[in-house]
């Protein structure tokens, strides 16, 4: 008897072919058979009328300290992800010189908005190199596989200290130390190394990330180690759009193609569109297809499945969260809060006042959703990602004859306060995700930017796994979808092999026995709601699927309907694995 046996599924096995009928069996946790499997097993799973995937591989979260105290890693394992990787954006806890945690705290809540209170509160702090982080957590057991980056933003604060925190210029001396590190990290099973080059992430304290301006000595001089190595990825938050050097973004895939070409090394970069050159990701598209074509650069821009977006409403923030009377409201309990709100009387009050804002930044936010009125949809639920344009509140009031701000207060209560807007900041140029097909399409793009286990006051994108299959292939209505066995391919095979973990991704004898069942006609979001789940009870937005009938890690079913059923067969990932003879 085999030790798992998936029965009678519709196969699509991440290699981009077309979906089998058959079967799937799974032995000491590596697959052994597929297709048609006569023996039993001593566990089965009935997949008769369901798709049977691999396990879907999420290259771009934060769960840097999530991880040394939680070993479920929700949301992200929720949304059928049985490996994930950590360490983006130039952010993480290693190496951290002693007495300095607090300060890579700092670093991670200004940057990716985890609250500093769960994270001082949850993280056991067993190490200080990042070979002891990798130990500490390869002592740990989670529910899915976890690999992680070494970030420069920790590596120049352990190195430079105060200089390196305040973005002085490395010497030699510098990157001569920096290297050494992100050198004995890689070799210690790391499986990139991770950047910052965005105005836009900063510390609480307001500083940019540290490396954020770094000379190309600096960014050459480390990242040359992993040529050395020949094995690692470099990752970053590029520059962007920003200000009126509309040649940043150029100059970054310049920079980026000569390096790679120069230590054969992918190099991987968040690619979206922005709304103050609508057309330009398009631009890079091609700046990275010219620059593979002139020096061999294997440049990969990530993209997102969806909007990215802010989530506004009365459980996270919105228009009217600084306004005096509603700031006076702050205090009770939620459900009085929205009774309190429903009173005609404070409605008028509240929709009459001007903000008065605790500290300056808030305004900026403010600002965001004041300016963007005709990009603000409900999210509904089941959750709407790709609404018409007349869906907006801006369209809605014109057409109802209404003021847009008291018919945005209206939507707030509506699902008893829980009722959720989404602000399309990215990728929504258009008011359709015909751009975001295209990126998905390009044969350089890599599928990420989910960003789990970060944003958590704000943004809720671990779900990104779900919306690329059950949107994609299957729901939309307002453009073409795309095959079901590409979308597959895109989050399992491909994202498993940029990362070198060529073990897995793809539903063939030998391979890592990590499998999705998943009830495609029942797959879908549930809207996200606000949870006080972290430690010290800071809250945080997570997001549940249903459709998932089942999760498997290494052979052993994690996940049924979404609930986990005991097992905790994941495991660190120690650099790249080769795929089975």
């Amino acid at each position: 008897m085999h030790d798992l046996v998936i029965k009678g599924g519709t196969i699509v096995d991440g290699s981009g072919s077309a979906p089998i009928e058959g079967d799937v069996a799974i032995d000491d946790g590596k697959l052994t058979a597929v297709g048609s499997v006569s023996e039993g097993g001593r566990e089965e799973v009935d997949a008769k009328g369901k798709l049977v995937t691999p396990g879907f591989v999420d290259i771009h979260t934060h769960y840097d300290g999530q991880a040394t105290w939680d070993e479920l890693l929700t949301p992200t394992s929720w949304h059928g992800v049985t490996t994930l990787v950590m360490g983006n954006c130039g952010v993480g806890f290693a190496p951290v010189a002693p007495g300095k945690q607090e300060y890579l705290i700092g670093l991670m809540e200004g940057v990716e908005d985890i609250p500093g209170t769960a994270l001082h509160e949850g993280i056991d702090w067993q190490w200080e190199s990042f070979p002891e982080y990798l130990d500490a957590l390869d002592k740990r057991r989670f529910v899915l596989d976890v690999g992680t980056q070494v970030p420069h933003g920790a590596v120049r604060a352990y190195v430079m200290g105060e200089r390196g925190a305040k973005n002085e210029p490395a010497n030699a001396k510098d990157i001569e130390e920096m290297a050494a590190i992100v050198k004995e990290g890689i070799a210690a099973g790391a499986l990139g190394f991770s950047m910052s080059r965005t105005i836009v992430h900063r510390a609480v304290d307001g500083e940019v990330v540290p490396g954020t301006h770094a000379a190309e000595d600096e960014i050459f001089g480390i990242a040359k180690v992993l040529g050395e190595l020949g094995q690692g990825i470099v990752e970053l938050a590029p520059a962007g759009v920003q200000g009126e050097d509309m040649s940043a973004p150029e100059k970054e895939i310049d920079w980026m193609g000569r390096l790679s070409g120069e230590i054969g090394r992918p190099v991987s970069f968040a690619l979206v569109q922005h709304d103050v050159a609508p057309n330009h990701w398009r631009e890079l598209l091609a700046l990275c297809d010219r620059a593979g074509d002139v020096s061999g650069a294997d440049l990969r821009p990530q993209v997102a499945a969806r909007p990215n977006t802010l989530l506004i409403g009365l459980p996270t923030f919105q228009p009217f969260s600084f306004r005096p009377s509603m700031m006076a409201l702050g205090g009770l309990p939620f459900e009085e809060r929205v009774a309190r709100l429903r009173d005609p009387g404070v409605r008028e009050k509240i929709l009459s006042e001007e903000s008065v804002y605790p500290i300056p930044q808030l305004k900026v936010v403010i600002e965001m959703i004041n300016n963007g009125l005709d990009k603000i949809f409900r999210l509904g639920d089941p959750p709407d990602y790709e609404p018409p344009p007349e869906m907006s509140v801006r369209s809605q009031a014109l057409s109802q004859g209404v003021d847009p701000y008291g018919l945005l207060y209206d939507w707030l209560l509506e699902m008893d306060g829980k009722q959720l807007l989404m602000l399309t900041l990215l990728n929504y140029s258009d008011l359709n995700l015909d751009p975001v097909r295209e990126m998905l399409l390009h044969p350089r793009s890599a599928f990420g930017l989910a960003d789990g286990g970060a944003h958590c006051g704000a943004i809720c994108d671990a779900s990104m796994t779900t919306s690329l299959l059950s949107h994609w292939a299957r729901d939309r209505t307002r453009g073409d979808q795309l095959p079901l066995e590409f979308v597959v391919k895109k989050m399992t095979a491909d994202t498993a092999s940029l990362y070198g973990m060529h073990d897995r991704g793809v539903l063939t004898p030998g391979m890592k026995g990590d499998v999705n069942v998943i009830d495609f006609d029942r797959l879908g979001l549930e809207i996200p709601v606000l949870a006080n789940d972290l430690p010290a009870g800071a809250s945080r937005l997570i997001q549940r699927a249903h459709g998932y009938e089942a999760t498997i890690v290494s052979g052993e079913v994690t996940f049924r309907d979404g609930v986990h059923q005991g097992p905790l067969p994941g495991r660190l990932v120690r650099g790249p694995q080769q795929r089975p003879a």
